[in-house]
């Protein structure tokens, strides 16, 4: 049974029912429910979104098999009926047999429902009993096993879905896990060079897999499906439309427009006020300094060790009076010993298991995480923050471990305020900045940003710039992060970066390191956040140290500019400067991505969608309007073949060299240069 209600077009089938819907503008909702009521969760979709109010029509059609067509059939004849939702550019057909299909203004086919499964007439004539929509009830319980199905299109590439630590950009023929781990975030929101924009609005552990023979998403526990579809005459068009219905980042700070320094990790207050001193004495500039991880008394006490931070009130004076913004490590781990943890299990505010003794990482104690959402835990561990950190003057956050990082990850043992973890375990990172970017909202803060690890549909409204994780020192990490920072951009993420030189290994001596390190640098000075971090094995050699029975964390070599050779800070310096020439065309690229959801980061092909090549180009991308950036992202290279997209006359911003576009040109790139190119005479000084 098909009817209209409500302003959305509804199949039905005794308890199970599905709605479609319009989600704002060229976009519709697609629900489905195998309860008598449907599930309430909004999930990613809460943002209000322009009501519009579709078109409905009907079309009758023959049905009849062409096994029984002819004049001597004709009490075989069948007809059955169409049915058909249209908002703006996006229209869902409902056929006689409750398939769904989707199209845009021009009658051009987006996306459609796979099906093999012969019902009273299909057109594919087989028996395989294989559905688009399943929800299967999961064995006593009372959740489903969800799986929905499309067809694949051979010409198809898919862009977005988050970061995954991989090499290609283009996610047709991949298969990702829908869960978060260290480096890995979920965003489940796709671009297709079909035209059209896909939103999984789902938390729940699964797959998505974009296969040649077709293209299929499954949560493993859940209560329904629900997905968001949009149309666009552009990707930036598709952009707009998905993130005015999950949510924009806001207004960029002004000090996340320029450097960052950090590194693992600086152990004592003197030590971080050395070197902004340092720095500043230099002539160079900073905009923000983190004091990492174990800063604290005990994990889960939310606030400085005195001994080694003996007036933190001072230093960040001191670091406001040089302009450059403190930045503090939190996590969410609660050790079984910390001062608030009876307070938070008596409460319910700690992640709970279903099995086992409850902990959830034992690295430098016993930890639990705090269930991030929960309304309770999130004002809590704000309070505390508040008290121990804001009241000093800190206004800016890492939330680490935002994923959680559990060890092992078995979701199947976890269980939150908003459900277990096999249904909603994703929305956590979004959860934990919500708590972070609600207090500081109270407080009366306007611009928010927080440092986050990870996270999923919509984490861009609350100020989030997600980093690329714990990703090792190599060349080849490097090009997986290009891919991984693009992807996570067209998801909605758009304030992002990595850690400059890679995470885990890099000796500081090493010369190869230190060309990477290098080259590393020079494109983040072209990625939304200028961020220097690392390890930099090898550690330093300390004795184990215990400040009242608590073990301290030591940490890696030197990570300042200067610390890896004088002809190289010499190159590092001229990036820095570089960076602050371009300060304010970063400011308008940012300020236009929260107007309209345009990441200031993106591929080729949002500037360039006719451009076939363009779509096809995977190791560069646009900095803003004006900027084609090209990564040297090879050990020893001094050249760099660019693809340089029609429609636009470019020059390279090193030789001022001037070249049509349309074409693949190889430009000279020395150690100290990134190949850059400016679009159509923008006057922008780089070199």
């Amino acid at each position: 049974m098909i009817y209209t209600e409500n302003n959305r077009l509804i199949i039905a089938n005794g308890n199970s029912q599905v709605w479609i819907e319009p989600w704002g503008e060229n976009s519709l909702r697609v629900r489905m429910t195998a309860e008598p009521k449907m599930d309430e969760h909004d999930w990613a979709l809460c943002e209000p979104v322009k009501w519009c109010v579709p078109s409905f029509r009907e079309e009758t059609v023959d049905t009849t098999d062409p096994w029984y067509k002819g004049e001597e059939f004709a009490h075989y004849h069948q007809t059955g009926v169409n049915h058909y939702i249209t908002n703006g550019k996006i229209t869902a057909k409902v056929d006689y047999e409750g398939r769904i299909s989707f199209y845009n203004q021009r009658g051009e086919l987006l996306t459609e429902e796979y099906n093999r499964d012969r019902n009273r007439i299909n057109r594919y004539c087989v028996p395989l009993r294989v559905v688009a929509r399943e929800l299967k009830c999961r064995q006593g319980g009372t959740d489903y096993e969800l799986t929905a199905r499309f067809e694949a299109f051979d010409d198809e590439k898919i862009f977005g879905m988050g970061q995954y630590q991989e090499k290609h950009l283009n996610k047709k023929g991949a298969v990702l896990e829908l869960a978060h781990r260290n480096s890995q975030a979920s965003v489940p929101f796709m671009i297709s060079s079909r035209g059209y924009g896909f939103l999984w609005n789902n938390p729940a552990i699964g797959t998505a897999t974009f296969g040649t023979n077709k293209t299929e998403w499954y949560a493993k526990s859940t209560q329904k499906l629900d997905y968001f579809i949009t149309a666009g005459d552009t990707p930036a068009e598709i952009e707009k439309n998905y993130t005015a219905a999950v949510g924009r980042a806001p207004r960029m700070p002004e000090y996340g427009l320029g450097y960052w320094q950090c590194k693992l990790r600086y152990r004592t207050q003197d030590e971080i006020l050395a070197v902004a001193r340092e720095h500043k004495k230099r002539g160079l500039p900073m905009d923000a300094i983190v004091v990492d991880f174990f800063h604290w008394t005990r994990q889960g006490d939310f606030k400085f060790e005195p001994r080694d931070w003996p007036d933190p009130d001072a230093m960040v004076k001191e670091l406001k009076s040089l302009g450059i913004e403190t930045v503090v490590s939190v996590w969410p781990t609660i050790d079984e010993k910390s001062e608030n943890f009876g307070e938070m299990a008596d409460k319910g505010y700690l992640v709970s298991a279903d099995r086992g003794n409850g902990l959830h990482m034992t690295w430098m104690g016993n930890t639990v995480f705090y269930d991030a959402t929960h309304p309770g835990a999130q004002k809590f561990v704000w309070e505390k923050c508040k008290e121990n950190y804001y009241t000093k003057g800190i206004r800016t956050f890492w939330l680490d471990e935002a994923e959680p990082e559990y060890g092992p990850y078995d979701f199947d043992n976890y269980r939150y305020y908003a459900g277990t973890a096999l249904q909603c375990t994703n929305i956590y990172p979004l959860m934990y900045a919500k708590g972070f970017y609600d207090g500081l909202k109270a407080e009366g803060e306007q611009d928010v940003l927080s440092l986050v690890r990870c996270a999923w549909a919509g984490s861009q409204k609350y100020g989030v710039l997600t980093w690329s994780g714990d990703i090792h020192s190599s060349f080849r990490a490097m090009r997986e992060q290009l891919q991984a920072g693009l992807n996570m951009c067209v998801a909605g993420i758009p304030w992002w970066t990595s850690d400059i030189g890679g995470f885990l290994g890099g000796d500081i001596s090493d010369e190869r390191f230190r060309e990477l390190l290098v080259r590393w640098f020079q494109w983040g000075a072209f990625c939304p956040v200028f961020r220097m971090h690392g390890e930099r094995s090898p550690w330093y050699e300390r004795e184990t140290e215990f400040i009242d029975g608590v073990r301290q964390l030591t940490s890696g070599q030197d990570n300042e500019v200067w610390s890896f050779g004088e002809d190289n800070y010499e190159i590092l310096k001229k990036y820095l400067f570089i960076r602050e020439r371009m300060r304010p065309y970063i400011r308008a690229a940012m300020d236009e991505c929260s107007a309209s959801g345009l990441p200031a980061m993106r591929p080729l092909f949002f500037d360039f969608s006719e451009d076939k090549t363009a779509w096809e180009t995977e190791d560069e991308y646009m900095f803003g309007s004006d900027i084609l950036v090209a990564p040297v992202m090879e050990e020893g290279a001094t050249e760099r073949s660019v693809y340089l997209p029609e429609g636009a006359v470019w020059t390279d911003a090193y030789t001022k060299t001037t070249y049509k576009g349309g074409q693949r040109v190889t430009v000279p790139a020395p150690i100290d240069v990134i190949p850059v190119f400016l679009k159509n005479g923008a006057e922008l000084e780089i070199y």
